[in-house]
């Protein structure tokens, strides 16, 4: 699908082709991500994958699959030459809640940049109907980006830390014995328990933004089919576990450690800590450091709803590397507007004999007039009625 903007832009967004994958790949190496400072290698790999699978991808976008709008990619050209890009994609299973992943934005049009970028996000609004929400992070130093979202309708919902752990304080955390005897590896049966944690791990504001559902929890057949080619391959996989409560049947930690983007760059993991536990801290992070190869940095986030999560990586040592700012826009589709049921009634035929701050006419109601004039000779008729049987 195309969107032809005004002329006065002569801007054409469409949907991302095999023949934009270098025009992107440039535009990576010159402008800047509109987003905190591991998108832009995730962004990079997003496209190579899109580049070895190109016919693969497209065909998957043409029918309803779990993985139909992972690579959900618009490109913005001007004069034949891509000047922006935007990237968003679903975060739970009902596609109620979308995340703008990546923006990019051609250098060399600094007075239209922030046009093109207001475009590439109102595109998305308008044809992806089914969002309700749609959230995003942004650096909390990047005041011009910061602009563009706050001028097309996003709020701010929670601020986000992120924290660098080095090497040398991985291996001191590994020393620590951890004391996980409850420490389960996660499969579609364990959806249930894992919802619950995500649902009260966070306040109420974000669990309605967020919008997740059990289901979000599973894992479906191909992300199941993947997992195993890589493991078959002997690729690095996703580690993922988490700890069972057994009087409360409940899960009160999970984490989730992903693969390691590159050479340099850090190997991020997801925590999600029961409020009441948040002891387990300790327990995790040392679980996770003895789990990591030598040389390899940890990266954490923490929210400012979770002040024990940021005092226990200040106690570690751990680096602020990043301060982030996550933001979320509602979207209210207008529905077009039908006449009602009353509107269709020719109410002024049944009411005709009534005026706003007046008395009813009769001379407008025939029918009512001649019921009057019935019953008021029928009236006269009974009393005479009763007369003569009185005289008699």
């Amino acid at each position: 699908m195309n969107l032809f903007l005004p002329e006065e832009n002569n801007l054409t967004i469409r949907w991302l082709q095999d023949r934009d994958l270098d025009a992107i790949e440039a535009l990576l190496k010159s402008s800047h991500e509109l987003h905190h400072s591991g998108s832009v290698s995730a962004f990079s790999e997003d496209i190579a994958n899109f580049r070895q699978w190109y016919n693969p991808l497209k065909l998957r976008s043409l029918f309803p699959n779990p993985a139909q709008h992972k690579f959900c990619i618009y490109v913005a050209e001007k004069e034949e030459q891509v000047v922006g890009a935007i990237k968003v994609s679903p975060t739970n299973s009902s596609r109620s809640t979308w995340q703008v992943e990546h923006i990019l934005v051609d250098p060399s049009y600094p007075l239209a940049g922030k046009r093109i970028g207001s475009q590439l996000l109102r595109y998305c609004f308008e044809t992806i109907w089914e969002a309700r929400t749609w959230i995003l992070e942004v650096n909390i130093h990047h005041k011009s980006i910061l602009g563009l979202y706050r001028s097309n309708g996003f709020q701010p919902l929670a601020q986000s830390t992120y924290w660098l752990i080095s090497p040398q304080q991985l291996q001191e955390l590994a020393q620590h014995e951890p004391k996980l005897p409850n420490l389960l590896p996660v499969n579609n049966a364990d959806a249930q328990l894992l919802y619950q944690l995500d649902t009260v791990s966070m306040p109420p504001l974000l669990r309605q933004v967020f919008d997740r559902h059990v289901t979000d929890f599973n894992r479906n057949f191909l992300e199941i089919t993947i997992g195993r080619l890589q493991q078959w391959l002997g690729r690095k996989q996703t580690q993922e576990g988490y700890v069972f409560e057994p009087q409360r049947k409940a899960a009160i930690a999970h984490y989730q450690l992903n693969p390691n983007l590159g050479e340099n760059q850090p190997r991020e993991c997801k925590l999600t800590v029961h409020p009441a536990y948040t002891w387990l801290y300790r327990e995790l992070v040392a679980k996770i450091a003895r789990s990591l190869p030598k040389n390899t940095h940890l990266l954490l986030a923490s929210a400012d709803y979770q002040p024990e999560r940021e005092e226990y990586l200040e106690e570690i040592g751990a680096e602020r590397i990043e301060h982030t700012l996550l933001l979320s826009r509602s979207v209210w589709h207008k529905l077009r507007e039908a006449p009602s049921s009353l509107e269709r009634l020719q109410l002024s035929g049944v009411l005709q004999g009534l005026r706003p701050g007046g008395s009813p006419i009769p001379s407008r109601l025939p029918w009512l007039n001649s019921f009057a004039k019935e019953t008021e000779e029928n009236l006269e008729q009974e009393i005479l009625r009763k007369e003569e049987e009185e005289a008699n």
